[in-house]
């Protein structure tokens, strides 16, 4: 079974308008694009907690974060990666797609998938959307949290030198979370039905090429 897809015109091997995909290999392209993207939804928050032991408790930071925490978070974070790709990609497998199996993306994505199905219900959109929460609120509620407690030990540091330090330590890490959390929450904490296709592969393009390519950018700058 051969999944196709849909391609603008474009230069180079992109000049085709259709790309061919066996079955397997675009499940094995799902789970691994699942797997990157919750593993760098949870490394973000866990940098968010990095930064408020940086800031918060600086005496204390070295045992903190010390290296064992480290490989703990870690772990972590690539067990939830490997959770909730198994999770997305065993939800995937159970529909069946039996139309002109043309994928509307450049890619194996979830909502594409789910649009293409015959026997998509339900309880497999409401799967997805249950998952795309986890892996966005929960992160995203830490981070939060973590900057709550640093702007709240940044209003109580008196010289505008250690004001700017403290700002310099987070500025990168917003950046990177606001362009890749923005860009994954238009995208899958919208109901399938309410956001286009189209606007779906712009928006995929920021979490997937534009945001992995600025991070080099982001943190060399600030470093």
């Amino acid at each position: 079974q051969l999944l196709l897809y849909d391609h603008p015109q474009n230069a180079d091997e992109f000049c085709l308008k259709k790309n061919i995909i066996s079955y397997t290999g675009c499940m094995t392209q799902l789970f691994f694009f699942c797997f990157f993207v919750i593993s760098e939804c949870f490394i973000l928050s866990a940098m968010a907690y990095d930064c408020y032991v940086a800031i918060c408790k600086p005496l204390l930071y070295t045992i903190t974060m010390s290296p064992q925490v480290c490989l703990f978070l870690l772990l972590g974070v690539y067990r939830m990666g490997v959770l909730g790709a198994l999770a997305y990609t065993v939800n995937m497998l159970f529909l069946t797609f039996c139309t002109e199996n043309l994928v509307n993306h450049y890619m194996c994505d979830i909502l594409p998938l789910l649009e293409l199905s015959c026997n998509s219900s339900y309880t497999n959109t409401l799967v997805v959307f249950i998952l795309g929460a986890i892996d966005i609120v929960v992160p995203i509620v830490t981070i939060f949290l973590s900057y709550g407690f640093i702007l709240s030990s940044i209003f109580h540091i008196s010289s505008t030198e250690g004001n700017s330090k403290a700002f310099c330590t987070c500025s990168s890490h917003i950046m990177a979370v606001s362009l890749f959390f923005g860009s994954g929450a238009f995208m899958y904490l919208k109901p399938p039905s309410t956001l286009p296709l189209d606007q779906g592969k712009v928006s995929s393009l920021f979490y997937t090429i534009v945001v992995p390519m600025l991070n080099p950018i982001i943190y060399t700058l600030r470093n």
